[in-house]
């Protein structure tokens, strides 16, 4: 895959590609990605660098993830393995405990499922890792004990957050605000923060090989809390929860073969959206030419009201569909291989026309996160760790700096949908890793955070680079849209005016910049956060984009 060109950035970031031709290490924030070139440098591979940054974001960027937190992988050493490491729901909570409920709530005990994500290291570790298990574990470590100054995206979102935890009420809540809102607020961009009881569960999960977790200590002090405070996560779920090799899926799109992880995550959509647009040719949109504001800005033909609308509708089908047949794959009642054929995404491609459309239905019978990438000449690592919504539940547990997520809210209540919540069951997911491959061969890991915003982001990315030529760190800077339901649509300021106006006139019913008053959806991030590292011709070339505190490097 030729990378396009690596001199060119037409929009406005200050940020350019790394290159380099022995390894190379991606996150969204700097201190973890220094962890993971840490881990090279001591003789480790991509999966040693990968596992650190992922132990290290559960300090540095804990507004959106945690040791509380789920997570998946995609690794490739000669072929491609996923890794699904997500938690089930808890065996002792019922439907009855939903009962008058439309939908499950995003704090407290009840949307609180198995925390996988420390499974995952270990999994991980075992099949791949070349340094000792708790050497990985040193820099989050150090900057739980020390402390560490909180870059500016995170304060930005730990700041927001305090509106929606701070006004939680009950005994639950009351160890998470101490620990992460001292003094009734959240710590200011440069200002240290620091957990010592992070750093002692981090040594705990180390020293055991994460047994304590879900076998031990740490094991006992979750279920302790979880009754005493009406919870239900007990000490039988964390025993039962195992980390599974899954077979990652795929689709061709224009020669580029896109990978994303099974059901129960939402990297089908992804899919199933680029199967759409493969019908069209987005290079020869209409532009707005009559305007002129292609040549008095120099804004690439990306900049097309036609090509975001193609995009937007064909993930609106996507997402329809996924949003009603996409569950754990012991209840999906429609194949992915149906979903994913190319006649049924030529047969929804029918239904895209000039005009939006008002509300996307699936077309087939009833039948908030952190991402980083990782690569070396023998393996290349797409990870992806969250609490779901931001800090997750709300809950943690006293003592060990464990901040549960909420993953659970994304199951749903209504009758008979695959998805509908059951106990000891995977909820649907949002985060999702990706990873592109041509002939056979790698190109490399790529991400989007975001919640729903990921495949979305996902398909940005690839259309940028497959369709617009762009390379990675132009690929990332470039304005994005995200569709949240309806005809509602969110786009960038950066889009130009002529486009914006045009698609209001196809009835796309247009944000600027923020999301629709009573939105589910975080208004921080709500355009996800980016990595990318990509290989051309032995050289490694890596980017992180600039809406969050990320750093690529290489060497």
């Amino acid at each position: 895959m030729h990378l396009g060109n690596l001199s060119d950035y037409p929009y406005p970031s200050a940020r350019r590609v790394m290159m380099g031709s022995r390894c190379a290490v991606a996150t969204s924030q700097p201190l973890a990605t220094l962890a993971g070139m840490e881990m090279f440098w001591a003789g480790g591979n991509a999966v040693d660098a990968a596992i650190a940054m992922a132990i290290t974001l559960t300090v540095v960027e804990p507004t959106a993830n945690s040791t509380g937190s789920d997570a998946f992988a995609l690794v490739w050493d000669g072929q491609l393995h996923g890794l699904n490491a997500s938690g089930r729901s808890c065996q002792g909570l019922t439907a009855e405990h939903f009962y008058g409920k439309e939908k499950i709530p995003y704090y407290g005990w009840l949307p609180v499922t198995v925390p996988g994500a420390v499974s995952a290291w270990r999994a991980l570790w075992e099949r791949w890792g070349r340094l000792p298990f708790e050497q990985l574990f040193a820099p989050a470590i150090r900057y739980a004990e020390g402390g560490f100054p909180v870059s500016p995206v995170v304060a930005q979102t730990w700041k927001s957050a305090e509106q929606i935890y701070l006004p939680l009420t009950g005994t639950e809540f009351e160890p998470f605000k101490l620990v992460f809102f001292p003094g009734g607020r959240a710590p200011a961009a440069g200002e240290i923060w620091r957990s010592q009881a992070h750093a002692q569960t981090l040594r705990e999960i180390a020293a055991t090989g994460t047994e304590s977790f879900y076998s031990g200590k740490l094991a006992e002090q979750i279920a302790n809390f979880a009754s005493a405070s009406g919870g239900f996560l007990g000490a039988a779920d964390l025993a039962a929860h195992q980390a599974d090799w899954v077979t990652p899926i795929s689709t061709d799109y224009r020669g580029l073969t896109v990978w994303e992880m099974p059901p129960n995550t939402q990297g089908l959509a992804a899919l199933m959206a680029l199967n759409i647009l493969e019908g069209f040719d987005l290079r020869e949109t209409r532009f707005l030419e009559e305007t002129g504001f292609l040549e008095e800005t120099g804004f690439p033909h990306r900049e097309s009201a036609e090509s975001y609308h193609l995009q937007i509708e064909a993930m609106k089908l996507a997402f329809a569909d996924v949003g009603r047949h996409a569950a754990d794959p012991c209840c999906m009642e429609v194949p992915v291989e149906q979903l994913l054929d190319k006649g049924y995404a030529a047969s929804r491609r029918q239904l895209i026309g000039e005009k939006a459309i008002p509300l996307a239905e699936p077309g087939l019978p009833k039948g908030g996160t952190v991402y980083m990438a990782a690569a070396d000449s023998e393996l290349m690592v797409s990870f992806i760790q969250s609490n779901y919504m931001g800090f997750g539940s709300g809950i943690l547990i006293p003592g060990t700096g464990i901040a549960l997520q909420n993953r659970g809210a994304g199951f749903t209540l209504q009758p008979g949908h695959p998805n509908q919540f059951a106990p000891a069951k995977r909820p649907l997911h949002t985060i999702i890793p990706g990873f592109l491959t041509r002939d056979g061969e790698p190109v490399g890991p790529f991400g989007v955070m975001g919640g729903p915003m990921q495949p979305q982001g996902h398909v940005q990315v690839v259309v940028n680079m497959v369709d617009y030529g762009m390379n990675p760190q132009a690929a990332l800077d470039a304005p994005r849209w995200q569709f949240v339901a309806g005809n509602q649509v969110v786009l960038e300021p950066a889009v130009p005016e002529p486009v914006v106006r045009e698609l209001a006139n196809r009835g796309h019913d247009i944000y600027i910049g923020n999301l629709p008053a009573g939105s589910t959806v975080t208004q921080t991030g709500q355009f996800g956060r980016g990595q990318i590292i990509l290989r051309q011709n032995g050289v490694f070339v890596a980017a992180s984009e600039p809406r969050g505190d990320g750093m690529a490097l290489a060497w």
